[in-house]
């Protein structure tokens, strides 16, 4: 890998502009040794020239390095000073706690605050290693360029400059955050693990960072995942059609989407990830996870694979349940059990550290504006505004078992989870909106900065007047209808109360001179159906409301002050414009959206 990939790969995102610009120093020699060819007369002059702006802006790098440098390692000193003073603190209220009683071999903090010193070490710990990593990238950076310096301009000029400058900088003599990290570890072994020094540092410890090595093991395992979940899924699609005639497909799809979805979830965040880390975002400090426990994208796939697999073995017991001689609505509830127990499995096993994380997360974004909301809060809130459908499909699930007549060998239509209990499906709708709102609300009341932070929350509250009105047009298709048909006679009836059918017999009966079709009476039902009407406005409030913010404030298209990168933000991560003048694309979801929230007549967003 080249440096400029790995310094890309490796930097804290939130340093990037004080890392050394190693990019920007190549462009000045590739541009050079273009400029200067070697038969030049005026060479030597050009060149001087040339070396004068190269070193003075090497000096300027060196002098930010440094200073940035600097403060942070007098943050971390205080941090060190500030924890230890802690740990004495607890440590002092342990002694009088135990002056009558025999004296401990070692000190163990009260249980109270043994996790939050734990926890506060190890952050620091790893902020130590970042700091260090910070370091090393740097001087490598400096010790890169000015190699390539002498060897495209054939001069030592960069050797010397770099014994001169760079070996003697600050950031690169001073060895405190060695003396730091040892500190740390000594402390946390003495007195936060009892003197267990192997125990200590399997906490403390830190991956290289951003240096994910394949697992063959893992790798082995994703392909046989895969390979199982392609071939499964394909003798699922001919067991379909070949039972096509056996099955109730508005229960089945119903009870296998939700799952589904899920996996496919899973699925694309391993792709994310994989995308990330190839073009050096590095995902593990903007989302603030631990890189001892943290997933990789071959550990996401893996997952899917293996939650694809269940899936489809769970939907061929389902249409061969006759042969296999097993009720079949046993399987779908059996897979969604299996697929909860993973997630809340209280040992640390499958993935422990990470399923934790994720619900802590989830456990923020739910009581949400009451908790302070980090980065990955707000963006699994907004993953789950994207799993619409998937809540949707997992609210009927839960409601059909929960209302289930005890035949598990046949069931019809659950007109209860679809009419009466209109009121849990639309909640359930509703909720992601809620978070994000929530949590945009609290983003406001700690910040007081009204924009971005109202504007983004007024998004997503127009999601409440689509869900609402879809909700209410499903709910009473045919609205309130008064129509005159002659002079002698009108109707005025609750069509919310009466479906198509009863409603044409109704207009059949009392006026024989004017015979209406079902499609006529549609069209009026539409034009005058007021939840109709604020159902598609609502809609399209809320889409332009959502693809204008999307482009313009997530993507950040349309700027006109960004130099090079046209109509793009100041600093672009992807190297290819392309990627983001793909954004236009994020309308997709919006009309995923409308799919979502469509109203059908009675069964209330139960579109595709």
């Amino acid at each position: 890998m080249k440096f400029a990939q790995h310094l890309s790969a490796h930097i804290t995102p939130e340093w990037r502009k004080q890392y050394i610009n190693y990019e920007e120093m190549k462009v000045m020699l590739r541009l050079a040794r273009e400029s200067f060819p070697d038969g030049d007369p005026a060479f030597e002059g050009k060149i001087q020239q040339f070396e004068d702006d190269f070193f003075k802006y090497c000096n300027q790098e060196l002098k930010k390095i440094n200073t940035f440098f600097q403060e942070k390692l007098a943050e971390a000193t205080r941090k060190h000073c500030s924890l230890q003073g802690e740990l004495q603190y607890v440590k002092g209220l342990q002694a009088k706690q135990g002056k009558s009683r025999i004296p401990l071999p070692t000190f163990r903090p009260p249980g109270r605050k043994i996790g939050e010193l734990k926890l506060a070490f190890s952050e620091f710990y790893l902020s130590l290693v970042i700091l260090q990593n910070y370091q090393d990238l740097n001087f490598t950076g400096f010790r890169k360029i000015l190699k390539k310096h002498d060897k495209m301009l054939k001069t030592e000029i960069g050797a010397k400059w770099r014994e001169e400058r760079v070996d003697t900088a600050q950031f690169y003599v001073d060895k405190s955050i060695d003396s730091l990290l040892a500190d740390t570890e000594t402390i946390y072994t003495e007195e936060l693990e009892s003197g267990d020094r192997q125990r200590a540092m399997k906490r403390l410890r830190v991956p290289p960072l951003g240096q994910v090595k394949p697992q063959e093991w893992t790798t082995f395992k994703v392909g046989l995942f895969f390979g199982a979940f392609i071939v499964l899924f394909i003798i699922v699609v001919l067991a379909g059609l070949w039972r096509r005639e056996t099955i109730s497909w508005n229960i089945f799809f119903r009870l296998y989407r939700g799952p589904f979805w899920i996996v496919l979830f899973v699925f694309f965040i391993a792709g994310n990830v994989s995308g990330w880390r190839r073009n050096g975002v590095n995902h593990v400090l903007i989302f603030e996870l631990d890189p001892r426990s943290s997933l990789t994208d071959q550990h996401l796939f893996e997952l899917a694979g293996l939650f694809g697999v269940l899936w489809c073995l769970s939907v061929l017991c389902f249409l061969y349940a006759d042969i296999l001689t097993v009720p079949p609505y046993v399987n779908p509830l059996m897979l969604i059990v299996i697929m909860i127990a993973f997630l809340f499995n209280p040992s640390r096993t499958f993935l422990h550290g990470a399923r934790f994380w994720l619900l802590r997360v989830m456990g923020r974004m739910c009581i949400a504006p009451f908790a302070f909301v980090n980065f990955a809060d707000f963006w699994i809130a907004d993953q789950l505004n994207s799993l619409t459908r998937a809540l949707a499909d997992l609210h009927y699930l839960f409601c059909f078992y929960g209302t289930l007549n005890g035949n598990w060998y046949y069931q019809e239509e659950n007109s209860k989870c679809l009419q009466e209990l209109w009121w849990t499906r639309l909640l359930v709708l509703c909720l992601p909106a809620w978070f994000r709102l929530a949590q945009c609300l609290r983003r406001y009341k700690d910040s007081k900065e009204a924009f971005p932070h109202l504007a983004n929350g007024l998004k997503y509250a127009t999601s409440f007047g689509v869900v609402i009105s879809s909700t209410l047009y499903g709910l009473y298709p045919n609205g309130y209808y008064y129509k005159e048909v002659d002079s002698s006679s009108s109707i005025r009836t609750l069509a919310g109360n009466l479906n198509k059918t009863a409603l044409a017999q109704l207009i059949n009966e009392r006026i024989h001179s004017d015979q209406r079709s079902l499609s006529s009476i549609d069209e009026i039902e539409k034009l005058d159906n007021p939840f109709f009407i604020s159902w598609l406005a609502c809609l399209f409030i809320s889409s332009l409301y959502a693809f204008i913010w999307d482009v313009k404030i997530d993507w950040g298209l349309f700027d006109s002050k960004t130099g090079e990168n046209t109509l793009l933000r100041e600093e672009i991560v992807y190297g290819s414009c392309w990627i983001y003048y793909a954004g236009p694309d994020s309308f997709q979801p919006q009309i995923k959206r409308l799919m979502i929230m469509l109203p059908s007549h009675g069964q209330y967003t139960t579109a595709l």
